[in-house]
Formats: C-alpha cells, sequence, structure tokens
C-alpha cells in the first residue's frame, strides 16, 4: 500500500490513500479511500488495519465520495451579488481567488483598525482535524487581535465536569468494554453515533453481559439492550444519587478505593443519603423497582463500565449531572478493573501541543481580546457597542460550522446574520444555511483532498489523513485559505509559511512517532490499561474528585447537586411537553444533510410523538404539525411513536432550514441559556406545544 498521497502522484493503477475521518463522532475511523488511474476516488471504507476500526464505516461516512463529488459542491470563490439570506442562482457571482482575498483582506484590516475585536471567528467541529479546524485559523485571528470564540455548542458542560471530577477528559479504554459484566449505555444512542464502542458492547452482551441504556428516548440503542430507563430530559443527576444512596445503604461499597484514591466523600455521602430511590423516582418519571435494580445490579457486577455521551449534558444542570455519574467507578471500586470505569471523553489523554499550533503569543503585545460564546451567537451579532460588550461584531469568518441550522434560538441567529453591515466569510463545501448570507463564499477542500490529523475522544489512537485526491475545482485547505489571507494582510512571521503536512508534524511533536503515522495511518498512545485503578487520576490532589475545592473557589458548589431545568414541565400550562433535539441517524448535526442518499433514508423532518399525547391533540401519523413556544415555532411531520415517552416530543435534527417545510427547523425553538458549567447550551431543556398545522388544516378545507 502506498505511503505517498495519491493527490501529487501520477497514477498507472487504481491505488489505496490511509486518511482518517474528520467528522464529530468518537470513533475516529482509520479510512482507505481507492482512488482509480484517473485520480478519482471510486470508494471510501474503513482501514481494516486499524483495530477500532476494524473495516467498519458508519452509513454516513461510506457515502462520502457522494459527498465530494457532490454535484451542488463550491468549486469556486462567489461573490454575493443578490439579497442576504436568499439561496440559488443569482445571488452570487463567481470571482478569482484574487480579487476574493484582496477584497476580504481590504474590509478586514479596515475593520480591525478601528476595532480588532469587532472581527469575530466562528468554528466548531466540521471537521475534527487538529490542521484543518485549529492550527493556521487560530494564528490567523490571534495575530489579528480578533475576538476569541468560546466553542461550547456541543461537549463543553460535560468536559469541564470530568475536568472538575477526575481531573481532565479522561476515562477507561474503550476495547475493555468487551470485557464487562454490565454497561450502562447512559445518553448515548450508540448505534448511531458511536458504532464502535457498539461492537464491543456487542461481544460483551455475547458473553452474557446484561445492557442497560439510560435515556429519555427509546433509541435504536435501547432496542437492543435487556432495558431501557426512559427518565424525564435533565434528571439524571437525581437518578445518579438515587443509585449512590442505594450503593450506600445496601454497602456495596469499596471502602478501600474510596479512602485511598477520592476527595470528598463524606459529603458526598450526605447529599446521597436525601435521595432514597422514592424521591428519584418521582423527579426522574421512572418506577422505583427500576432504580432499586439498577443500582443493586451495578453494586454487585464486576466489572461494571459507564459510557456516557454528549446528549445528558444539553440541560441546565448538565455538568452537575455528568459530574455525579462520573463519580459512580469510584463508590464501588469499578476504576479497578480494566473494564470498569466511566467514558465521556479520551481527547484529554493525547499529548497534543496546541500551543504549538495555534500561538496564542501571536497576540498584540498587552491586549487579551474579549471571548464570545458561541451557543450565544444570536443575541451577539444583534448588540450594539457598549462598555460591557465592546465593539460591535462587524466582521464574522465562519468555517467548519452552519450557525444558521445549528445555533439555538435561530431566529435571533438569522435576524443577525441577516444585518446588511455585518461582513461575512464562509468558508464552505455547499451553499449552506448559513452561506446563503454570506457576502463570500470561499470553497474549501473536504477531506479527501488535504492533509490533517486527529485524535479522538472514543480512543486513544493518533491518526494521519493524507490527501487521496487533488482538490476538487479551485478548493483550497482550510489552512490554506488562512495562510493566503496571512499573506494579504501582511503577516509576516516564519509560522504563517508552515505547509499543511508541516502543521501535521508539529501537532504532537516527538511525542508521537510520526514515521510510524506514515507508516500505518495510526499510532496507539502508551496508556496503562487500567489507568486509575491505583487512583492517579490527573487532578490536583491525584483523586477522584467528589468535591472540587475548584469549584467552590469560584463560588459554586463543591458537590455535584441536581439542578432542575429551567423549563420545568408544569410550570407553563401553554408549553406542556418536554422536547429533546437528538440527530436524526442519517445526518451528523447539518452535515451530510444535503446528500440526497442519506436524506433519501432519512425521509424528511420529523417529531416523534407519544400516543397518548398525540391522542389528546388530535394529530395522526404522518401528519404535519407546528411545534411552538415563545421563542419561534417549526414545522414537520409527526410519527406517532413509543419511542417518545410520555409529555417528551423527539425533534430529530438537525436538518438545514431551506430543506425543511416552512424554511425553519427544530433549534427556531431552543435556548441561548446556558449550563451549570462550561458554558454550554441548553437545547435539550426546552419546553414547547404541539398543534396540527393550521397550513395542513387549510388544505384539507380547501380539497
Amino acid at each position: 500500500m502506498p505511503t505517498s498521497s495519491a493527490a501529487n502522484t501520477p497514477l498507472s493503477v487504481p491505488i489505496q490513500v490511509r486518511g482518517a475521518c474528520p467528522h464529530d463522532c468518537p470513533d475516529t475511523c482509520a479510512l482507505l479511500t481507492t482512488v482509480d488511474e484517473h485520480g478519482v476516488a471510486t470508494r471510501v471504507q474503513g482501514n481494516p488495519a486499524h483495530p477500532h476500526t476494524d473495516g467498519v464505516l458508519c452509513a454516513k461516512v461510506s457515502k462520502y465520495t457522494e459527498r465530494s463529488y457532490h454535484p451542488e459542491r463550491i468549486l469556486t470563490p462567489l461573490k454575493r451579488i443578490g439579497p442576504k439570506g436568499q439561496s440559488g442562482s443569482g445571488q452570487f457571482t463567481p470571482v478569482s481567488w484574487d480579487d476574493a482575498l484582496a477584497d476580504i483582506a481590504q474590509r478586514l484590516q479596515t475593520i480591525a483598525a478601528r476595532a480588532s475585536e469587532a472581527v469575530l471567528p466562528y468554528s466548531y467541529a466540521g471537521t475534527m482535524g487538529m490542521v484543518q479546524g485549529e492550527s493556521m485559523d487560530r494564528r490567523f485571528f490571534h495575530k489579528l487581535g480578533a475576538s476569541q470564540l468560546d466553542r461550547t455548542i456541543c461537549a463543553s458542560a460535560g468536559a469541564e465536569a470530568l475536568v472538575q471530577t477526575l481531573g481532565g477528559k479522561v476515562g477507561m479504554k474503550v476495547e475493555f468494554f468487551a470485557e464487562a459484566q454490565l454497561i450502562l449505555i447512559w445518553g448515548s444512542n450508540s448505534i448511531g453515533s458511536n458504532l464502535h464502542f457498539w461492537r464491543y458492547a456487542q461481544q460483551a452482551k455475547r458473553s452474557g453481559a446484561k445492557l442497560v441504556c439510560i435515556d429519555p428516548r427509546k433509541t435504536e440503542t435501547a432496542d437492543k439492550c435487556q432495558e431501557h430507563i426512559a427518565l424525564r430530559p435533565g434528571t439524571d443527576t437525581a437518578l445518579a444519587f438515587a443509585l449512590m444512596h442505594e450503593l450506600i445503604t445496601h454497602d456495596w461499597l469499596d471502602h478501600d478505593y474510596i479512602a485511598q484514591h477520592t476527595v470528598g466523600w463524606d459529603a458526598l455521602r450526605e447529599r446521597a443519603l436525601q435521595w432514597p430511590p422514592e424521591r428519584a423516582a418521582e423527579v426522574c418519571g421512572i418506577p422505583v423497582e427500576q432504580i432499586r435494580q439498577l443500582a443493586k445490579d451495578y453494586g454487585t457486577t464486576k466489572p461494571a463500565a459507564i459510557r456516557l455521551n454528549y446528549g445528558m449534558q444539553r440541560v441546565r444542570g448538565g455538568g452537575n449531572a455528568v459530574r455525579a455519574v462520573a463519580c459512580l467507578p469510584a463508590l464501588t471500586g469499578a476504576w479497578r478493573h480494566r473494564a470498569g470505569g466511566v467514558l465521556l471523553s479520551s481527547s484529554g489523554q493525547f499529548p497534543a501541543q496546541r500551543a504549538v499550533l495555534q500561538r496564542p503569543d501571536l497576540m498584540p503585545a498587552g491586549k487579551t481580546p474579549r471571548t464570545i460564546n458561541m451557543s450565544t451567537i444570536g443575541d451577539d451579532l444583534l448588540r450594539e457597542a457598549s462598555p460591557a460588550f465592546g465593539p460591535k461584531v462587524e466582521a464574522i469568518v465562519v468555517y467548519n460550522s452552519n450557525p444558521v441550522a445549528v445555533a439555538p434560538d435561530s431566529g435571533k441567529v438569522v435576524r443577525g446574520f441577516a444585518r446588511e453591515d455585518l461582513f461575512t466569510v464562509v468558508l464552505e463545501h455547499f451553499q449552506t444555511d448559513t452561506a446563503d448570507y454570506a457576502d463570500y463564499i470561499l470553497p474549501a477542500t473536504t477531506q479527501l483532498e488535504a492533509w490533517d490529523i486527529h485524535l479522538s475522544y472514543g480512543h486513544t489512537d493518533v491518526l494521519l489523513n493524507r490527501p487521496a485526491i487533488a482538490p476538487v475545482g479551485q478548493a483550497r485547505s482550510n489552512a490554506q485559505i488562512f495562510r493566503d489571507l496571512a499573506a494579504r494582510m501582511g503577516f509576516t512571521e516564519p509560522c504563517f509559511a508552515d505547509s499543511d503536512e508541516a502543521l501535521c508534524r508539529q501537532a504532537f511533536g516527538t511525542a508521537v512517532d510520526y514515521a510510524l503515522l506514515e507508516s500505518q495511518g495510526f499510532a496507539t498512545l502508551a496508556i496503562p490499561d487500567a489507568p486509575f485503578a491505583e487512583g492517579n487520576f490527573p487532578s490536583p490532589s491525584g483523586k477522584c474528585e467528589f468535591y472540587s475545592a475548584r469549584l467552590a473557589a469560584q463560588g459554586l458548589d463543591g458537590l455535584p447537586d441536581h439542578l432542575p431545568n429551567y423549563e420545568l414541565q408544569g410550570t407553563d400550562a401553554r408549553y406542556p411537553l418536554a422536547m429533546i433535539s437528538p440527530p436524526a441517524r442519517n445526518f451528523l448535526n447539518s452535515t451530510f444533510v444535503n446528500v440526497q442518499s442519506l436524506r433519501n433514508i432519512e425521509g424528511r423532518p420529523v417529531l416523534e410523538i407519544h400516543p397518548d399525547d398525540a391522542e389528546a391533540r388530535g394529530i395522526a401519523n404522518d401528519a404535519v404539525v407546528r411545534v411552538f413556544n415563545d421563542r419561534g415555532s417549526y414545522e414537520c411531520h409527526a410519527t406517532v411513536s413509543r419511542r417518545a415517552r410520555p409529555g417528551v416530543v423527539n425533534g430529530l435534527g438537525i436538518w438545514w432550514r431551506k430543506l425543511g417545510l416552512n424554511g425553519t427547523n427544530v433549534n427556531e425553538v431552543t435556548s441561548q441559556a446556558l449550563t451549570d458549567l462550561g458554558r454550554a447550551p441548553t437545547f435539550y431543556d426546552c419546553l414547547v406545544e404541539v398543534e396540527a398545522s393550521t397550513a395542513q388544516a387549510a388544505a384539507s378545507v380547501t380539497a
């Protein structure tokens, strides 16, 4: 198998090029891209030599060639000539790279000369790569003195919770879930979002393990587990405390592990004893016997493992919920076993040299730019200049994200991006909802066309991505675009000349064997099988911190606690239904929505509603419904299904707004309120009402 890039190699026969999946999934799969003699990628498959991938890809990424060669792909720089917010022909005209870069640089320089913080980058995990996601771009904005972006939209509440409890984004090694005798899959639809973990869980199940799914929705994963616990959204901490209560009262505890390797046990014990199963059952809306049995299973089965995902932390008390669950393995000594413990993210175990890649030292001397939270972009784009906020945002550069579709309270997001005085540049593959508001759209490469290097939050391997094909059309990599802009802006520091491949080499320095990455495409970190069997957590104390002195120093509760949702059922009779908005199985947030084969499978935007709630509202299966609250409304098709628990509706997302039924999507009704820890959005802390669409009713009368 060749080790050079097919993009730079004359081909006489088809070859396979090693790469890495760039998308926001814990699995970070190793890819093999088949390239024919004409330099065209004909197939993307999982690399069977990579143990975690084992030759298997999800349905989304297996269609990657369809995405790279999509007929609607943007292949030349585009300049706006029509109204903001409209898509289709006539709104943009092709321009040369030289003209686009010259105009963008001139406009950014003019704005920055008045107030550099009036320029804002906006990016997230459209690619998880360290080069195309967080290298030359950060250097550019640091040098400019632009506002910094607090990248919170997915995982920061859970991440902060792990840092405050375990000391970092660390956990058990995913492959050892195959040896567990009990697996709690908590807040994760693993079949759709964590496929390779699911393979390990299935191995455990075949060996006699019990799998329990804890999720408000009866997911495809819940279908395959022996038990499903359908708690109300935002009540995970109450359930975790009830489990602690039972562990304490039945003495299913590892007293030696608690004494040697934890901090704050007496205080946590006192709080947990306030949560008997009866209290938690009422809060969670689940049978009390289900809690008692789960506690017994967890307290008496060894080894027991917990796979968390980020769904559970998208509510007001999401950080506290992750903290509470992360305490459980230390109570039972589950960390003693390599198949015991908890895994939410492994990304903190990688020796990444982010400062080398991002160069924060390039910031102007003595200047600390303000930080704007990406989850409140709807409000922040509508703010005027003030002493508290600083200058009005006059320019925004969007890459690796689609905020008009994915950010909460999207009615405000749309109004912000529609400002005529906002200069907007979007680096993209397609004309997304956000690109419709751009002044310039710059064509970016896909993963098959650029160098990158990847860590993972689901395993502990570093992966190298080689470009398999030459850039399609006039596309340039993200790093190249920012390199070109830096040159136009007159940035002369040598670091702005670093190539994409050089950036790959800088990402880990000598901590990872780059020659091994070149030869096999991945390198495994040297981490003990049971890293916390004897404590040694990366926390200040070296212990699992039930009580966090760092949180207490911020004026916060040092212990985890149950924080009811902001929008608590029963507090507003107008909006009696709780809504969660998990990803549709065939999309990854708003990525892949425009891939026709996947959209054909997904069908159309749907809201799952329990039969009892549908009957009370006169809603039939497949009817068009209006979902609404004070923030806005959107329309979709109702799926009357027991996948939704009574009182909770599931608005599967995230469709592009312009592909929705009325030009909106589920985020029309979600909130910009932030979580307890990590400043993250509360997508699943949302009350709504649902009614039959008046448009459909009118159509029925006419017919």
